[in-house]
């Protein structure tokens, strides 16, 4: 079994920081050393994500995702600008994962990972954290 969580660890969290280390590099003109310091994370690990090494398969799911990619930028301007203490910078983090899981991004990478969830007709992974309930179905914001 593979929850949700897993692949979110494995795929959507390093996604996350491929995209906000690039947007801080393209966006904000910072070096990697910076970005690194910013972040909380390497030098190395910045080359990764910055070269799609790290993070790179889900990449491109994000992106598609006008929410989520808002709140990437959102995110890279409260680092260079040091505008929030880090526990809301997670917290920003956190809001970003919820709404890949919310829109579903996640569903195809997860059913590689778990082909018995193929078999199904819908599939509750990606609300179980978010208020899906039988009765209603969450509304994307």
């Amino acid at each position: 079994m593979k929850p949700p969580c897993m692949i979110v660890v494995q795929y959507i969290l390093p996604a996350l920081r491929v995209e906000i280390a690039k947007e801080l590099s393209g966006e904000y003109d910072l070096k990697n050393a910076e970005i690194a310091r910013k972040m909380d994370i390497t030098p190395a690990a910045v080359t990764q994500y910055l070269n799609r090494t790290r993070g790179g398969d889900a990449s491109d799911l994000i992106k598609d995702s006008d929410k989520v990619m808002g709140i990437v930028s959102e995110i890279a301007k409260d680092i260079v600008n040091e505008e929030s203490p880090p526990d809301m910078l997670l917290m920003k983090l956190c809001t970003a994962c919820l709404a890949v899981r919310r829109e579903k991004l996640m569903c195809k990478i997860h059913m590689d990972a778990m082909p018995s969830l193929k078999k199904l007709e819908s599939c509750a992974c990606s609300l179980g954290l978010v208020g899906w309930s039988k009765e209603s179905e969450i509304e994307t914001e």
